[in-house]
């Protein structure tokens, strides 16, 4: 299923011109012809469509950007296979990081961009690291790309270093947290399910909002992840197998809408995470894939099995979770250590 190519909007077609780029057109019926952005997973592709649905008119196409320009490189690039590789979550926000930055250097030569430059820009968002740092990482993909294809001569984001951040990213659930949603949201409705699914698989919402029936035989899920493209198994528990009886499901889609239809990857996103301000846990649906990980870390699993069903190519991240039950293990031991040589000492005194 994941193979398939995506679904086209209605009233949608595409036609491919005889440079080989692909372009995208609005037609209903036997009305106008209506060209659309180029990138059908842009929030400009959605606004623009649901302009044509509702009969206003599009807006004008920005005009054709100069040659050498940061805008003109760009344009390339999203016509590029490396920026079709990407995942949509991640073509999406590099995006919305271009869109916010062209206005103020789209004009501008892009060799003339340095690495003082990046830092400059880095520097000027310090109070949102993490916004700086998700614009070092789209420069450095567009950059990298640049140099492969011989536009520029040198990668002006090398040797630019990451802005520290304090956060340790989504806040994490606790078994306590599980509990009181357990509590709130019984087994039958979509809720429990969304919830026993995240947990017991550790898929992100990307992929929850796309598992069916089709992804499970017997007792095992396989699905290939959309984000890296990882194939991931995992063995469900007959409680969760219960769960999924017990509850309305869609047709190829385990999690719906109220209306029966899938969830999109964000709005699946505010949806849990008002279910769960419902049962008084503020926290959002990756927190439980963060869980999901730290349960099997401390119940042994070793930083290769959690790279298999989490779908990480690395084991950096696998071991954030193994070192951390690695050290409550050693400091109970330790502990234990102590506790005994206190015990031999006084029996030594009697």
């Amino acid at each position: 299923m994941e193979d398939m190519p995506r679904k086209l909007p209605k009233y949608v077609t595409k036609t491919r011109t005889r440079f080989n780029k692909v372009l995208f057109y609005f037609r209903r019926d036997k009305g106008p012809r209506t060209r659309l952005p180029d990138d059908p997973d842009s929030e400009q592709f959605e606004e623009a469509y649901a302009a044509c649905l509702s009969g206003q008119p599009v807006k004008a196409k920005i005009d054709k950007a100069p040659s050498k320009s940061v805008r003109w490189l760009l344009d390339r690039y999203k016509e590029s296979s490396a920026w079709s590789s990407l995942s949509r979550a991640t073509r999406r926000q590099r995006d919305n990081i271009f869109t916010n930055i062209l206005p103020a250097i789209g004009h501008i030569d892009f060799t003339a961009i340095k690495s003082a430059n990046v830092r400059n820009s880095m520097e000027a968002r310090r109070k949102t690291p993490s916004q700086a740092n998700n614009l070092l990482k789209a420069l450095s993909g567009l950059y990298a790309w640049a140099l492969v294809n011989e536009h520029v001569i040198e990668n002006p984001t090398v040797g630019v270093q990451k802005l520290k951040t304090k956060t340790t990213g989504f806040p994490l659930w606790t078994e306590a947290d599980a509990i009181a949603f357990r509590e709130k949201w019984e087994i039958g409705t979509m809720q429990r399910l969304a919830f026993e699914l995240l947990l017991h698989t550790g898929l992100r919402r990307s992929d929850i909002v796309h598992i069916g029936k089709q992804h499970i035989r017997g007792n095992v899920l396989s699905i290939k992840t959309r984000k890296t493209g990882a194939m991931i198994t995992v063995e469900l528990p007959q409680y969760v197998l219960d769960v999924i009886a017990a509850t309305k499901t869609g047709g190829l889609h385990l999690v719906v809408t109220s209306h029966r239809k899938p969830f999109t990857d964000a709005g699946f996103g505010n949806w849990f995470h008002d279910c769960s301000c419902k049962a008084g846990v503020e926290k959002n649906a990756h927190g439980v894939r963060k869980l999901s990980a730290t349960l099997s870390a401390n119940a042994g699993a070793t930083a290769h099995e959690l790279m298999a069903q989490f779908g990480w190519a690395s084991s950096k991240q696998a071991e954030v979770y193994t070192k951390g039950a690695d050290r409550v293990r050693l400091g109970i031991s330790s502990s234990r250590k102590i506790a005994g040589q206190i015990g031999l000492g006084e029996e030594k005194k009697s």
